[in-house]
């Protein structure tokens, strides 16, 4: 049975343009790209929630990537069978479709589903109700083969094995990426505000609300935490539950070292879910690479593969789907360009009490300001180095997976404890610009001692991994630091909240910055790259 919108011609080749680099004839692409309608993809989630609440079902997939191809492949050779389908029956909005587009479209909000015989009647009755197209276009045959008729006639008739599970697997040459040179001559700060502010208005920290705000956010009145935080957090409604969701990947590391890069990548996913106090439960990716046949980009394929692998077993966070998108890189005249490596990450994590969630936003003047995790100070490829230097040298920060999930199991307790009254981990920019964000996002300052592990740019803009600033109260202060040093992760006093300035105590000198400077460098940025009449108010 197909369900939902009707098949046109738009994403034709739209696998294949994934894995292709880009010309002078990029242009004649766009046919490839698919349009896609939010709104009859709701329809079709709710029709089909609807539908699984009976016992029609025998199996469902969406047509993604080559469409109703690999929809009917990949579910008739998971099961075993074969198929067989008519294909002037499938819903057409355009006139004079071939079979040959009507199989590789990528049309959105489509589904391919099997039902027990005799439920037809009954499932198509949900999906009138929901205004979208039910059709009855085949059926399961034993036969292992693939057979499409097309007026009366059969234009496709192959066997499945080929193209699903029997395809030929590829073991490309590759090298391994060289291990990045340590980091010398390494530069101090001058002035610890002065480089905050520069990284506060850099395109990777700088604040996305000119692009979120643009958009509504709260629909269903369902969303808990406003964009700007960790990670989305959103009522399943009608329960006490809640879906946090949120996605990541920091390419500068993987392309300095693809196995710690991955396993970053997965693992700063993971941070995020357990910062709002969810349990991280599993991962989608996107794997964007340039051309794997270049033996150097198999190396960073395979070196980033390896590490999120890792990363997903030690964190118990298994990878359920993703795509691969290859080729990212361009032939343009005068020499070509490719991407960075980038797998990004995406995660989700259930909080059965939504109400029991954590923010980034200090709370209350006297709270105090505590790091939780190991910090190594180390600056190779650290945004403040990048940023306020012009160097991206050294290779990138240690993932200790142990110790990872030692500190977010910690954290997550606390919140769910009510202990901790903010909470946001250490990613770009260091401890600094998390102050700095966790400031403006409670319009509150802080006073930072100057007792710290390391001295000067390694104490605050060093980008250690597993390491989070949480504020609490002093009267829950001990119960949370016992918890910590009973789980063997180490808890470090910083300072305390206060006042509209962000004060560094440093042994020569006080450095300070006001929240009214911060927020200006970190939401001027994008308004000013698209032009100051295109600020919103």
């Amino acid at each position: 049975v197909y369900l939902g919108a009707k098949t046109g011609r738009d994403g034709i080749h739209g696998a294949t343009m994934a894995s292709a680099d880009f010309g002078e004839d990029a242009e004649a692409k766009r046919p490839t790209v698919q349009v896609g309608d939010p709104f009859t993809e709701k329809l079709l989630i709710e029709a089909c929630l609807e539908l699984m609440a009976t016992d029609m079902i025998v199996a469902i997939q969406d047509m993604g990537a080559a469409g109703l191809t690999s929809s009917a492949v990949e579910m008739a050779s998971k099961g075993g069978v074969g198929i067989e389908l008519t294909m002037d029956d499938v819903p057409q909005r355009e006139t004079g479709m071939t079979p040959y587009e009507m199989m590789l479209s990528e049309s959105q909000e489509r589904m391919l589903m099997v039902l027990k015989p005799g439920r037809e009647a009954e499932a198509e009755a949900i999906f009138t109700k929901w205004e979208l197209d039910f059709a009855v276009i085949g059926r399961v045959t034993d036969t292992g083969r693939m057979v499409l008729t097309f007026k009366g006639e059969t234009v496709c008739d192959i066997p499945l094995g080929p193209l699903a599970d029997d395809a030929p697997l590829y073991d490309r040459p590759h090298v391994p990426t060289p291990p990045a040179k340590a980091l010398v001559d390494v530069p101090e700060t001058k002035d610890i505000a002065a480089d905050l502010l520069t990284l506060m208005a850099s395109p990777d920290i700088a604040s996305r609300r000119w692009i979120w705000e643009q958009y509504d956010h709260m629909v269903g009145s369902d969303t808990v935490q406003a964009p700007g935080g960790d990670a989305a957090l959103v009522r399943v409604h009608g329960t006490d539950k809640a879906i946090a969701i949120t996605t990541d990947c920091t390419p500068r590391y993987c392309y300095a070292d693809p196995v710690e890069g991955g396993k970053q990548a997965v693992a700063e996913a993971w941070r995020n879910l357990t910062a709002v106090g969810a349990t991280p439960l599993a991962v989608t990716n996107c794997l964007n690479f340039a051309n794997p046949q270049r033996p150097e980009i198999m190396g960073q394929i395979v070196g980033c593969l390896d590490g999120m692998s890792q990363a997903c077993i030690a964190l118990d966070f298994p990878i359920v789907s993703g795509n691969v998108s290859l080729y990212n890189e361009s032939k343009a005249t005068g020499g070509g360009s490719a991407i960075l490596p980038t797998p990004a990450i995406g995660a989700i994590g259930l909080l059965r009490d939504w109400r029991k969630n954590a923010t980034i936003a200090f709370k209350d003047a006297g709270d105090i300001i505590l790091v939780i995790g190991t910090r190594r100070g180390d600056l190779g490829q650290s945004l403040w180095l990048r940023e306020c230097h012009g160097r991206e040298e050294g290779p990138p920060p240690r993932v200790d997976l142990d110790r990872e999930r030692k500190a977010g199991n910690v954290i997550r307790t606390g919140i769910a404890a009510g202990q901790l009254t903010a909470v946001h981990d250490v990613s770009d920019g260091g401890v600094a610009v998390a102050l700095a964000e966790m400031a403006l996002a409670g319009n509150m300052g802080a006073m930072i001692d100057r007792k710290q592990p390391h001295e000067g740019a390694a104490a605050f803009f060093a980008e250690d991994q597993g390491v989070y600033l949480v504020t609490v109260h002093d009267h829950a202060l001990l119960d949370f630091l016992q918890a910590a040093n009973e789980a063997g992760v180490e808890a470090e006093p910083m300072g305390r909240t206060g006042g509209k300035r962000l004060i560094f105590e440093l042994p020569r000198a006080d450095h300070a910055v006001t929240l009214d400077a911060l927020r200006t460098a970190h939401e001027g940025f994008f308004p000013k790259l698209m032009g100051e009449d295109a600020a919103l108010a």
